[in-house]
């Protein structure tokens, strides 16, 4: 037997399952709120960018001795010589780190487009460290790269600075996904309690499930009612009996 639902009694369920649909929807953003202050690590963010200039006379002769024709294509080594072991052991002694490949993950290196800028990434739970390992990084490359090319082409334009606001987590963010998730979550169970919900209450449900017409209801009587009902009867009865008795005795 196919079944359909009317929008009307879509508007129902809902509005049956109000409370529901509030309080899940209530305890998800509050659970996404505490996760995000309480119990998430908040991370810090610090860039530094760094500018490989054009190649002079000297340095282009030098590249192109090494294998590079064109910018592009130093530049793109560049990015791997920044986080490569030997710029990242030298940063670790001079920082106290000993764990090459936790330091590894913090840093991010990046393009801008097809220019000559790079800006360098650090993510750290500590601020003050994600600026110093920036920093030291851009360093150790400026130094060590007239080392390992014999060019002298790069600067730093803008130091990594200690930032006051953590870029994750979002608190906001989390607490609007919670509030979609949740309703949406929500809005399912109630729907679904309804679709597993058998019971008939009104004589509507009744004619809906056999597709026919009512002839008849058997009213609910109350137990308690009736044994109201029952001692007014023996109550009734009682004082007429005890009419009938006194009526004989005058009559007598």
């Amino acid at each position: 037997m196919e079944e359909t639902i009317s929008l009307q009694e879509i508007f129902q369920t809902l509005r049956k399952r109000l409370g529901m649909i509030v309080g899940i929807t209530a305890l998800a953003v509050i659970a996404a709120a505490i996760i995000s202050f309480f119990i998430l690590t908040p991370t810090y963010e610090s860039e530094t960018q760094i500018l490989v200039s054009q190649q002079a006379n000297q340095q282009a002769e030098s590249l192109e001795e090494a294998g590079f024709s064109q910018d592009q294509d130093y530049i793109e080594t560049y990015n791997l010589i920044l986080t490569s072991p030997y710029i990242l052991n030298q940063v670790g002694d001079e920082l106290g780190m000993s764990d090459m490949e936790n330091l590894r993950d913090k840093i991010t290196v990046t393009q801008e487009g097809e220019s000559q800028l790079v800006t360098l990434t650090v993510q750290d739970p500590d601020p003050a460290q994600a600026a110093d390992i920036a920093n030291t990084t851009a360093s150790v490359f400026e130094r060590e790269i007239t080392e390992l090319l014999n060019v002298d082409n790069v600067v730093i334009i803008a130091e990594g600075a200690v930032e006051d606001s953590p870029v994750s987590p979002n608190a906001m963010l989390n607490m609007a996904i919670a509030f979609v998730v949740g309703i949406m979550a929500a809005v399912g169970l109630a729907f679904l309690l309804e679709f597993l919900d058998t019971t008939y209450r009104s004589e509507e449900d009744v004619e809906k499930e056999l597709e026919l017409p009512l002839l008849g209801s058997v009213p609910f009587i109350d137990p308690a009612n009736t044994q109201d009902v029952k001692q007014a009867d023996d109550t009734s009865e009682s004082y007429s009996n005890h009419e009938v008795r006194g009526r004989e005795r005058i009559g007598s």
